[in-house]
């Protein structure tokens, strides 16, 4: 006989038992759910069922439950969903071992409620300690809760059966934003012996990254939870939208944006110390130590320590956001939403910059205690001198008001320098020392200007004015030589000049001031309004040669910052100031030399 015709009956054979085993066979659903509640059980988990049930024989056993409610046995429900598949492992039906190969649960609803899910992860933990590896578990669009915090969850958690360690991947729309988490090389079966673990822990979400790479040690009691330790690399777009996604406050995190932070940590409890960091924010690299605390858990406020030190800090985008905040005027400036947390940083540079401006050999440090922010430069070398400063901010009786204080002083810097780097030009030169202490309070940023007070003198010993010679001036009557602006080859030096003002709701009346030279002497009055960035002044010249008699020359200087013109009058040098500026004989009208303008870099950067 031919072998085609046992062959052929061979090959219809194994069709129609493919055909039978790839069918779905209905199943009585209480049977279902009781062959699956003896693995369940274990867990102190127990399965019901509402559906209909079916088996499938290929490519592997499988049974199908519908509509099911997932709960703890003699407890509240953890979980319900519309498709429940349970795979059945032959090997382990025939070893006597767990039937169920893996679960598979779709568009299931979980619980939130932690306290209800402790007792079953309890028994699972005794259950891999017996060496009992628990099923697959898979989860494909989940939500937990119905808040809507986290939905469209899949999950897939897989046990090795020998040795290896546990792995776990899953994605989600976490309050909106969807993100991807994975979990590798975790050893259970060393935590349930009380040896460390090693663990590698990936999450990823559209704006940054978490990447954890170390060890887990386990639990030593209820007082004593896990600690992990290892290597750590967290960075994000924008550092404020990151807290507020996962639900955390940070002290200062509305002023921070691009940020990221690597190096090695451990933690003890809800603290976690970085024995080496490395963090960047914006173009500044800065690299140290640090620690955080995340506080008791039934009153969570983050604490943040750091010490470190950078090549070069720059300042200037902090510098211009709050410049911006002021030119918005209205701008609230509140301090809730700045003290969500304690911060003590330390900060040094061998060099920073504020906007044009570059300082060296620089220590700072910013402070947040409770309801006050402390900003102070504690050194900083500009052009040949020193500087030093204090911003305090503290939230008033008034939560919508701020106190502000701001202190500090310098000494011996090159004020032509200055003046340079801001891009204007070097009109008065010598070495430049003073000191200020200014206050206000106010709800917004037009109103701390507006309501400022306090005290600033400046002073300089041995300079000069460049591009204008006073005693000439005063000699011509109040005019300039005709091209010695353009020139510039005028020159005026000084021993010593000196300003003194007071301010009072938000304009500097100058109580002081007054210029010594060779051939020349000068006072100036007046007042610098900086709610309207403007000034009013008369500078009264006088000869300190007795040729030239007791005549004066009174100018009035006046306009905006960026627009400052000059009237000059002659006046009796008895006269004390009686005359408004432009009275007595006409000696025209002194222009003010381009020097004199107010550099664009530095207005940039006044309030």
């Amino acid at each position: 006989m031919s072998l085609r015709r046992p062959l052929l009956v061979l090959a219809v054979g194994a069709l129609a038992l493919a055909g039978l085993g790839l069918r779905d066979w209905p199943v009585d659903r209480s049977r279902a759910a009781a062959f699956v509640n003896r693995t369940l059980g274990a867990y102190g988990l127990s399965l019901s069922a509402d559906g209909p049930a079916t088996f499938r024989l290929l490519p592997l056993p499988r049974l199908d439950l519908s509509r099911i409610r997932l709960a703890a046995t003699g407890g509240a429900a953890l979980a319900a969903g519309e498709h429940l598949a349970v795979e059945i492992d032959p090997f382990g039906i025939v070893t006597g071992g767990n039937p169920v190969g893996g679960v598979r649960l779709d568009t299931a609803w979980l619980s939130p409620d932690e306290a209800a899910w402790s007792p079953p992860l309890s028994r699972l933990r005794q259950g891999l300690g017996n060496g009992l590896a628990p099923p697959r578990l898979s989860l494909a669009g989940a939500r937990i809760g119905d808040d809507g915090l986290a939905r469209d969850l899949t999950l897939d958690v897989s046990w090795p059966l020998w040795g290896g360690g546990m792995s776990a991947k899953a994605s989600l729309v976490w309050r909106g934003v969807p993100a991807r988490l994975s979990l590798t090389r975790l050893r259970a079966a060393d935590l349930l012996e009380g040896r460390r673990s090693p663990f590698a822990a990936e999450v990823t979400w559209q704006d940054g990254s978490l990447a954890l790479d170390g060890t887990l040690a386990p639990e030593a009691g209820a007082e004593a939870p896990a600690t992990f330790a290892g290597r750590a690399r967290f960075e994000t777009r924008s550092l404020a939208d990151t807290l507020a996604w996962v639900g955390r406050d940070a002290p200062l995190a509305p002023l921070a944006g691009a940020f990221s932070a690597e190096g090695t940590f451990e933690t003890q409890g809800r603290a976690v110390s970085w024995p080496t960091l490395r963090i960047v924010t914006g173009n500044a690299t800065l690299e140290g130590a640090g620690a955080f605390s995340l506080g008791a858990i039934e009153r969570p406020r983050l604490s943040v320590q750091a010490t470190l030190a950078a090549d070069q800090l720059d300042f200037g985008p902090i510098t211009g956001a709050v410049m911006r905040m002021f030119d918005a005027g209205a701008a609230p400036v509140a301090l809730a939403p700045l003290l969500r947390g304690d911060l003590d940083l330390r900060m040094s540079a061998s060099e920073g910059r504020i906007g044009p401006l570059a300082v060296g050999d620089l220590a700072a440090s910013v402070l947040v205690r409770g309801t006050a922010v402390e900003v102070a430069l504690n050194r900083a070398r500009l052009k040949g001198g020193v500087l030093k400063a204090r911003l305090t901010l503290a939230q008033g009786a008034d939560p919508a008001e701020t106190d502000m204080r701001l202190q500090g002083g310098f000494d011996q810097v090159d004020l032509g320098g200055v003046m340079s780097a801001l891009g204007g030009s070097r009109w008065v030169t010598g070495p430049l020392q003073g000191q200020f202490l200014l206050d206000s309070r106010a709800r917004d940023a037009a109103g701390l200007v507006a309501r400022m007070g306090g005290r600033a003198s400046v002073a300089i010993e041995g300079g000069s004015l460049a591009g204008l010679d006073l005693a000439d001036v005063i000699h011509r009557n109040g005019h300039v030589a005709p091209g010695a602006l353009a020139r510039r080859n005028g020159r005026t030096g000084f021993e010593r000049a000196q300003v003194v003002m007071r301010f009072t709701d938000g304009v500097g009346e100058i109580t002081e001031a007054d210029l010594r030279g060779a051939g020349v002497a000068a006072t100036l009055r007046g007042q610098v309004s900086l709610p309207d960035q403007r000034l009013d002044m008369v500078a009264v010249l006088s000869p300190r040669t007795v040729g030239e008699g007791g005549r004066t020359i009174r100018i009035g200087i006046a306009g905006p910052w960026d627009a400052l013109t000059a009237q000059g009058a002659r006046g009796d040098a008895d006269d004390s100031g009686a005359r408004t500026p432009g009275e007595g004989q006409g000696v025209g009208v002194l222009h003010m030399p381009a020097a004199l303008d107010l550099p664009g870099a530095a207005r940039a950067y006044t309030p």
